[in-house]
């Protein structure tokens, strides 16, 4: 496959479900196991230097049952499992909270692109459920998804790019185009 002109300035994952099983409110890295082809996918986009990103609600920390110090042991066994972010942005707030961050809101996708040194608008925001896919648009990033057995079928309707796995997600935002967007200069715009 040929390569876009410009990759995406960077590719940003939701954790539970996209890069590791999902085992609800987790605070044990014992039970952190990564989603088959993970690693290979995340170190395809490193080969390409395009620096990654995990982009993450974890509302366990504002239930009381994760401690923050357990969500870091979770994170740095998923970094030992598939090697190092250039970026981690975490909502620990719950649906409750009315934070700006939790998805479907755009402020983890913003805090990560910000912290990167990039435009959101030219980030990839690959996730497996409808928030991450609504946490994009809102930044204005693109989004694939990549579903799984939680994933709702309104959801993947609703996705305007579908991924039958990581590998295949990842092959798409490195080689082709999004079919709803189009460049404008270097930014990469939504079409509405």
């Amino acid at each position: 496959m040929s390569s876009i002109d410009h990759p995406p300035a960077a590719v940003l994952f939701d954790r539970d479900g996209t890069l590791i099983e999902d085992v609800p409110y987790n605070a044990s890295p014992s039970r952190v196991e990564a989603v088959p082809g993970a690693r290979e996918a995340l170190d395809r986009l490193r080969y390409a230097a395009v620096p990654i990103g995990v982009v993450s609600n974890q509302s366990g920390v504002a239930k009381g049952l994760i401690s923050l110090s357990a969500l870091e042991d979770v994170n740095a066994r998923v970094e030992e499992l598939l090697g190092p972010f250039d970026v981690w942005a975490v909502c620990p707030h719950d649906d409750g909270d009315g934070c700006a961050c939790r998805k479907p809101a755009p402020g983890l996708v913003l805090s990560a692109a910000s912290t990167l040194g990039v435009s959101a608008r030219d980030c990839v925001v690959i996730g497996d459920i409808g928030r991450d896919m609504e946490a994009a648009r809102a930044a204005g990033a693109r989004g694939i998804l990549v579903p799984t057995a939680q994933t709702m079928p309104a959801e993947v309707a609703a996705a305007w790019e579908v991924a039958a796995d990581l590998a295949v997600a990842v092959e798409m935002a490195l080689n082709e185009p999004c079919p709803r967007c189009r460049r404008m200069g270097s930014t990469l715009g939504l079409l509405r």
